[in-house]
């Protein structure tokens, strides 16, 4: 029964943070394009708005693990000796950034979710890095233009 509540929390966690990245960025074009000043003022605000986009997709799975681990206790965790809340994140971003240092790892079916999260980390990070290259490409043709 483990495993079907990962596959399920991994599932629901893949297509939330989907749509949260989405929202987003979507969000963030819109603010871009309002602002005014330079290009490089536009390129830092989405590049700040996009980390703490991030920084949520992240705190999203910890609260997860933590839920999974405390509360439908699918699994645990290992390798820390002192094991608190913020470890709980500390693990999410290792995970979802591909880091894996391995000084926390998961037993039982929370291996799946942990599997699963650096392959969407994976997919929002480039998601990110498109969007950026994107806007950047925008921002010189605005700045080339102007120059003219």
């Amino acid at each position: 029964m483990g495993i079907l509540y990962a596959i399920v929390t991994a599932l629901v966690l893949v297509v939330t943070t989907t749509a949260m990245h989405y929202e987003g960025l979507r969000l963030t074009y819109r603010y871009i394009l309002g602002m005014s000043g330079s290009g490089r003022r536009k390129i830092l605000a989405a590049i700040l708005i996009v980390f703490w986009i991030h920084l949520l997709e992240i705190g999203l799975y910890a609260i997860a693990y933590w839920f999974a681990d405390k509360w439908i206790d699918i699994g645990s965790f290992a390798g820390s000796h002192v094991f608190e809340p913020l470890s709980y994140f500390y693990f999410s971003a290792e995970t979802f950034t591909t880091l894996g240092l391995g000084d926390i790892y998961p037993i039982g079916p929370l291996r799946l979710l942990a599997s699963i999260e650096p392959i969407n980390g994976l997919l929002l990070l480039g998601w990110s890095a498109s969007f950026s290259y994107y806007l950047m490409q925008r921002c010189w043709d605005e700045e080339r233009t102007a120059s003219r």
